[in-house]
Parts: structure tokens; C-alpha cells; sequence
């Protein structure tokens, strides 16, 4: 999540970048039980990141940011909207950069975090990139056909139509915690629309960021896509530019000052925020199964996600066992933290003192505290928190008002349904509700009676995933939607237009008027 507010170094010369190297990927997938001793010998050994000299990044100021606005916004009215022929040009070139920079892409991550999964990477920036751009140049041609629309009886003379255009020069601000998945994603859906881009990602990733730079540089000129470097001075001045549309992914506090900073210029936004999640676990329904699911949701990448389920809801009397549950899982997809390159880091000290210091309010004010550590090791200097679960959470408690954003998990015990309803719609919106049930009744009452930006029910996460399924939040959590369908339409702008036929119209409501147009009226009216 981009943060306007925290002072960042400026000068950098030189940063690294990381190359992280696996003898046997095979042998680290989280799900395949226990490691032997030759095994956990074998992930200390070959997990390196190893630092690579690259280009210092550019610090852009506002005089900068507005010129090539500028030189986009002439370069969109000169050329006009691009043909299908030509956004499909652009997605393959976007596409081709992923491919082939996919193994850099995740080295390069691993060392901004610390250490970051290579197959958290894989899967969840580089194949859902890939699988959203494909997605984009199957329907591209079906999206940018004018849609009819019905007409009454006084105008079926005419026609009437939607007419998808290019809005011209798309601002986006992408985070740290999935830096390629939510700054790539939202170009591609930008440019199938037919858009020009300015991105800035995150200064938190400053690799991701510098080598996002250098593949969309490789791939596009800067009058159709630019990538704007450094701190939240930079970050600041993006959001005050007259753009044509503006997306922001980030926190809510930080959402309300880019909405202003955007507002004046009258600059439409979409916000992809985020809040506390719950997880709802029905009376009826398999606690492993449920535990197994969450577990994955919540700690992968460490619990940095915006949709994680961020506190579960469990039947009174079932809380231990969900726990166990848990624990039993954790020990299957995370045999050893410390070293093992599947358990994600915490990005930043920042963030790593700020889930620490939520933990210690929680005791502090009676919560009961249990670290799963299946090694039962120390974890160092490596910014790695083990998965941990909470119980007995009070609302005065800062770990139950502030999303979570780690591998930290407060659980609390429910004796009714209808009380678990009141509690979520007591608070903010949250951007993702996730409900265990085999009882339709249950589900659909889940459903229909609270409000949340998207839902999965009987597992996690994963609606994110489904490319035709608006993602967004409401409220607190987000403002607008995309992916798939519905990201071309938030960047494009839906004209309507009717075109007049040979009689009807105007011409029918020119005075004088008389007994025969009020005879017309009375007809339309049904007097």
C-alpha cells in the first residue's frame, strides 16, 4: 500500500536486486509435508539473493509529471483512439515483457522483501498478469462493440447506442504488497481501452519498480506509457494531476488524500482500498477444510494482501479445535520459517513493528496470544512473524480497528448467525466476506444481508481470481471496480448517442402548439 506520508531517501545510487536460486523446486511447495534434516540443510544452502547493480532511479517533479502528461495528451488527440488491431499490439508487447522477464521478476521481489516466495510471485503476479492480459485479447473485440439500446415508441425511427472511447491519459498508483499483479494488471486494462499511462509504483519495492520501468520502456514509448519513480514527495504530486481518470491501490487513510488531491481538478478515481475482512465458519462445516483454506488465504505472502481473511468468526465451543485445525496446517505448508524460501518476509520494518506492536496491545489489554512455530525457531533479524492466532479480541483492541496486513489471525466465538450479521455490518465495509456453509438458507442470508465488495464462499481469495468478476470494494474499502469487462469500461468513457431517424423528434415538439400534440401526449401518457 502506497503511504503520501513516510519520508523516503532520495540520491540512491545503487540498490539490489535479488537472484534467489532453488536446487529442487519441488522439494519447497508448503503442502508437501515435513522436511527431512538433508532438506532443511538443503534450503539454507541454496536460497541466496545475491545483490545485481542497477540503473539509480529518477526522482520526477511536478514540472516533469505535467510535461509528459502533456506530451501523452497530445500524443492521444493527434493519433485518436487505437483500432483493435493496434490495443492488441500493445497487449502483446505487455505480455512478452512478462513472459520474459518472469524469473527476474521474482528474484528482484525477493530481495525488496527480504525474502518473497518465487512461486508466491509466480503464481499470483506473474500467471495472473499473464491469464488477465489473455483474458483482455480474447473479449477485447466483443468489448469495444456500441451496445443497442431499447427505444420507446415516440423514437423507434432512430437508434439508440452506447459508444465505448478511450478516456486519454490513465494515472495509477500501485502498491508494494503484489508491486507487479496490481500495476501491470490495470495498464493492460487501461490500454485495452485505448488509453495512454502514467504509473507510479511503489518507492516500498524499489527493484519491482525499476525493473517494471525498464520492461514497459523496452515495450512502449513514453508518450503511451511512462513509469514515474521515487518517495511520496513524487507520489504526492502524481495524484494532483489533471489526468483523465485516476486508479489508486492502497489504504484508506492514503485513499482519502489522493480522492482530494484528485478532486481538484474534478479527476475521476477508482480506489482499490482494503479493511478487515471477516471469515464467517458455519456451524455445519468441516473445520479442516475450513482451516486449510484460511490458512492459505491469510499467510500467503505472510498475510500482505488486501482481501486476507483478516479475523475469522468460530461456533462457541469449536474455537480450540479450529485452532488445532490450524495449527495443523500451518505444519503441513510451512515446516521451518526461518529458511524456508515459501514463507514470506515482512516488506519493511515499518510494517514488521507496527503487526508487532498490534500483538502487544492485544496482550496488554487481555488477549491470549499463540505463535505457531513448527520448528520452534528464532526468527532472526529476517522480518518473518510466524503465523500467529489471537483469542479473546475486544473492539478497544487496535488488532480488531486496524486492518491487519500480516500472518496474524484474532478469532472469535459466535453463539448465532444473526449476531455475526450485526457485528459486520456494525463496522466498515470490508473488501472481501468469506463463508463456510453447506446450508443454502445460511449462505444466502450471508449474502443478501451484508455488504461487502466481493465474496467467496467455501474458500478464500479466490474471487479475485475470476477475471469477468468485478473487483472492487465499497464504502471504506474502495470506490469502483475492475479486472476483465469492468475494467474496460472504468477506463473508457460510455457515450450515448441516439441517431434520429427520417420522422420523429424534434421535429414533432415545435410550437405552435395545439389539440394535436396534446392528443400525442395524452397517448404517451396513458390518459
Amino acid at each position: 500500500m502506497v503511504d503520501l506520508g513516510i519520508p523516503h531517501p532520495h540520491g540512491v545510487e545503487e540498490f539490489k536486486v535479488a537472484s534467489c536460486h532453488f536446487n529442487s523446486i519441488s522439494q519447497f511447495r508448503p503442502d508437501h509435508g515435513a522436511f527431512t534434516q538433508a532438506q532443511q540443510a538443503a534450503t539454507l544452502r541454496v536460497h541466496t539473493c545475491f545483490p545485481i547493480r542497477v540503473r539509480s532511479r529518477d526522482v520526477s517533479t511536478p514540472a516533469d509529471l505535467g510535461a509528459i502528461l502533456d506530451m501523452q495528451r497530445q500524443a492521444f488527440l493527434r493519433a485518436g483512439p487505437p483500432s483493435h488491431d493496434e490495443r492488441i499490439n500493445h497487449l502483446d508487447a505487455l505480455l512478452a515483457q512478462v513472459i520474459k522477464n518472469k524469473d527476474r521478476m521474482a528474484d528482484v521481489l525477493c530481495e525488496d522483501f527480504g525474502n518473497r516466495s518465487r512461486h508466491e510471485t509466480l503464481i499470483a503476479e506473474t500467471m495472473s498478469t499473464v491469464n488477465a492480459i489473455k483474458h483482455a485479447k480474447k473479449h477485447l473485440k466483443k468489448w469495444m462493440k456500441s451496445e443497442k439500446r431499447p427505444l420507446a415508441l415516440q423514437f423507434k425511427a432512430g437508434k439508440a447506442f452506447i459508444h465505448y472511447q478511450p478516456l486519454g491519459v490513465i494515472g495509477i498508483m500501485a502498491p508494494w504488497n503484489y508491486a507487479y499483479q496490481l500495476s501491470l494488471i490495470p495498464v493492460a486494462q487501461a490500454l485495452s481501452a485505448g488509453n495512454r499511462v502514467m504509473l507510479k509504483p511503489s518507492e516500498f519495492t524499489p527493484g519491482a519498480s525499476e525493473l517494471m520501468k525498464e520492461m514497459l520502456a523496452e515495450a512502449f514509448g513514453q508518450d503511451r506509457v511512462a513509469v514515474i519513480t521515487g518517495g511520496p514527495e513524487v507520489a504526492a504530486d502524481f495524484s494532483r494531476q489533471k489526468y483523465d481518470h485516476l486508479m489508486f491501490t492502497g489504504s484508506t487513510p492514503t485513499g482519502r488524500k489522493v480522492m482530494m488531491a484528485a478532486a481538484e481538478n474534478m479527476v475521476p478515481v477508482t480506489l482499490e482500498l482494503g479493511g478487515k475482512s471477516p471469515t464467517i465458519i458455519g456451524d455445519d462445516y468441516d473445520l479442516n477444510k475450513a482451516a486449510g483454506s484460511i490458512a492459505m488465504g491469510k499467510l500467503m505472502n505472510a498475510g500482505q494482501t488486501c482481501i486476507a481473511p483478516d479475523y475469522s468468526f468460530v461456533p462457541e465451543g469449536k474455537v480450540e479445535a479450529f485452532a488445532d485445525a490450524l495449527s495443523v496446517q500451518v505444519h503441513k505448508m510451512y515446516p521451518t520459517l526461518a529458511a524456508n524460501p515459501d514463507y514470506t518476509s515482512i516488506v519493511a520494518d515499518r510494517h514488521y513493528e507496527r503487526i508487532n506492536n498490534l500483538l502487544e496491545d492485544a496482550k496488554a489489554k487481555g488477549a491470549r496470544v499463540q505463535e505457531i512455530n513448527p520448528a520452534g525457531e528464532e526468527l532472526g533479524n529476517q522480518r518473518k512473524i510466524a503465523p500467529t492466532l489471537v483469542f479473546d479480541v475486544t473492539d478497544d483492541m487496535a488488532i480488531m480497528q486496524e486492518e491487519i496486513f500480516g500472518p496474524v489471525l484474532p478469532i472469535k466465538p459466535y453463539s448465532n448467525l444473526d449476531e455475526v450479521i450485526d457485528y459486520v455490518n456494525d463496522h466498515d465495509r470490508p473488501l472481501a466476506l468469506y463463508h463456510f456453509t453447506k446450508d443454502a438458507a445460511d449462505r444466502d442470508k450471508v449474502m443478501q444481508r451484508t455488504t461487502a465488495g466481493g465474496m467467496t464462499q467455501n474458500d478464500t481469495i479466490m474471487h479475485v481470481a475470476i477475471e469477468e468478476l468485478p473487483f472492487g470494494g465499497v464504502g471504506p474499502s474502495g470506490l469502483g471496480s475492475y479486472h476483465g469487462h469492468a475494467g474496460f469500461k472504468t477506463f473508457s468513457h460510455a457515450k450515448s448517442i441516439y441517431r434520429a431517424g427520417a420522422f420523429g423528434g424534434t421535429a414533432m415538439l415545435k410550437p405552435p402548439y395545439g389539440p394535436r400534440l396534446e392528443k400525442m401526449i395524452n397517448m404517451m401518457i396513458g390518459k
